[in-house]
């Protein structure tokens, strides 16, 4: 028996004490092959011991057996990571190799059907989201990570599923297929709200942990770039929408809902209406871009959209949008894989560069916190250029 060691673990409103180890053997219990998992008694790692299925107590043995299965032994060491309690898997006093790690499905085409249980679960799901009016981008992403999730574990029911598997799922498919941490936040977002809103006794939401955040620069153009770009097109409707994004810092979904009144010449700006986070706000109009936006609204008459589509009817195609962004590369010969939000950036950092206030920057882009705008001062070289390179003195 391991001696009894504790670690404290802290919570909002409570500290309780924990083992830190426990030994796990494989070994013949009535001729079957189980794995016996001992450890001082500890009432919540007993509750932990207890999810795994067929979990039994053996009073001969003085220690909880299950009946053993290839990924088992995994799926024990999983579960008590959550809890940062460490596994040993011994035989007596010889430490025993893991077996291999089951393989998994690695492939999104290769995930299982989902039943029609999660079908069910997602679609109630989805309604709440509806009724607590959340984006149609948030609903249709949240949807999607969890129809991933759940085709995972399309060989389970949702009340199996454990935190554990959310573990597993996260090393098994996001890593082993090298997807970003910020897909893995959609997915645990998505996860987190679900079992939420519906019911399992299973999953401990509070428990899910979110991925470190990348501290990832933002892309920006030069202002030689950014001329050129703009420059490319003589289609005026093509070169207006990207010298809107750029002169104003919109996002391609906020270009595409402007309207024709949203252009406020009088006052000389841009009304940019329930934007990301559902926030209207106002950036500063050009008389450059005016002028240019008037050329365009007599060549193009648009009703209703400030862009509309080539019928002349709804808003015009995002797609269409990222089109005309590459052909404007292709023309200018810059290869860098620039999207969009690039232009956004580069506004951003270009204002920083003429010395506008950071907090005006901030309400212009509309962001909420003043940390998500601090990432421009990174980039900017206004003071960087001045630091002499100690290389210079030698």
């Amino acid at each position: 028996m391991l001696q009894s060691v504790a670690t404290l673990f802290y919570s909002r409103s409570y500290i309780c004490v924990m083992i830190a180890q426990i030994e796990m053997q494989h070994a013949l219990y009535e001729n079957s092959p189980c794995l016996f998992l001992k450890f001082p008694y500890d009432s919540e790692a007993i509750g932990l011991v207890k999810t795994l299925p067929q979990a039994k107590w053996s009073n001969t043995k003085k220690a909880w057996h299950v009946s053993y299965y290839a990924d088992l032994p995994w799926r024990v060491i999983n579960l008590f990571a959550l809890k940062g309690v460490k596994v040993n898997y011994v035989n007596e006093k010889t430490p025993l190799p893991l077996p291999e790690q089951p393989q998994v499905k690695k492939s999104y085409e290769q995930l299982g059907k989902l039943n029609q249980s999660s079908v069910d679960k997602i679609e109630i799901f989805k309604r709440w989201m509806l009724s607590r009016r959340y984006s149609e981008s948030t609903i249709g992403t949240y949807c999607d990570a969890l129809k991933t999730f759940l085709r995972f574990y399309s060989h389970k029911e949702l009340n199996e599923i454990t935190n554990e598997d959310v573990i597993a799922f996260n090393n098994d498919y996001i890593l082993a297929n090298k997807y970003s941490s910020s897909f893995q936040n959609q997915v645990v977002n998505a996860i987190k709200l679900f079992f939420k809103t519906i019911e399992n006794k299973n999953i401990e939401p509070e428990l899910i942990h979110r991925p470190k955040r990348q501290h990832v620069l933002p892309n920006v153009l030069s202002k030689e770039e950014i001329k050129l770009l703009l420059g490319a097109h003589s289609n005026i409707k093509h070169k207006a929408m990207l010298s809107l994004i750029y002169s104003c810092g919109l996002r391609r979904s906020e270009l595409l809902n402007l309207k024709l009144n949203d252009i406020d010449s009088k006052r000389g700006l841009v009304i940019i209406r329930q934007g990301k986070g559902r926030k209207d706000r106002v950036a500063p109009l050009s008389e450059k871009l005016l002028a240019l936006l008037r050329n365009y609204f007599v060549a193009c008459k648009p009703k209703e959209w400030l862009f509309e589509g080539q019928s002349g009817k709804g808003q015009y195609d995002e797609r269409s949008l990222a089109h005309v962004l590459k052909q404007a590369l292709d023309k200018c010969k810059i290869s860098k894989p620039v999207s969009l939000h690039w232009l956004r950036h580069s506004f951003a950092t270009h204002l920083l560069e003429n010395g506008t206030d950071l907090r005006y920057i901030q309400e212009i882009l509309g962001h909420s916190s003043s940390k998500t705008t601090e990432i421009y001062t990174h980039v900017s070289n206004k003071s960087i250029q001045k630091i002499v390179s100690p290389f210079d003195t030698l």
